[in-house]
């Protein structure tokens, strides 16, 4: 990568499927947000892996220190990692509040 932002928007990145989540309640946290997106994760892979992961809510991406900047900067690292690592599949629920990407696991 450039070093440039590299948000996936709606319509996703090349293999790279994208899934909005807006439940009509919010979710409670991570661990309710988590649930989701396992579930989304479920339904379009036999097996998968969680990549990376962002927590808006606590501004904690994992893997963590993955973003390279000092200060009070966007946290990306999150989304290179996960497009450098075969991700497949992003969750992303309410606006990037929380967002997952998973890849399947093939045996």
């Amino acid at each position: 990568m450039n070093g440039e932002s590299c948000p996936i928007g709606p319509r996703g990145e090349e293999g790279v499927e994208v899934v909005l989540l807006n439940p009509e309640n919010g979710v409670d946290g991570y661990q309710e947000a988590m649930a989701l997106a396992r579930e989304q994760a479920r339904q379009r892979f036999e097996d998968f892996m969680l990549i990376s992961w962002y927590d808006r809510d606590r501004d904690f991406e994992s893997p963590p220190n993955t973003t390279e900047c000092a200060g009070n900067c966007a946290k990306e690292g999150y989304i290179h990692y996960a497009l450098s690592h075969g991700a497949r599949l992003k969750v992303d629920i309410e606006d990037g509040r929380f967002v997952f990407f998973f890849t399947p696991v093939e045996w």
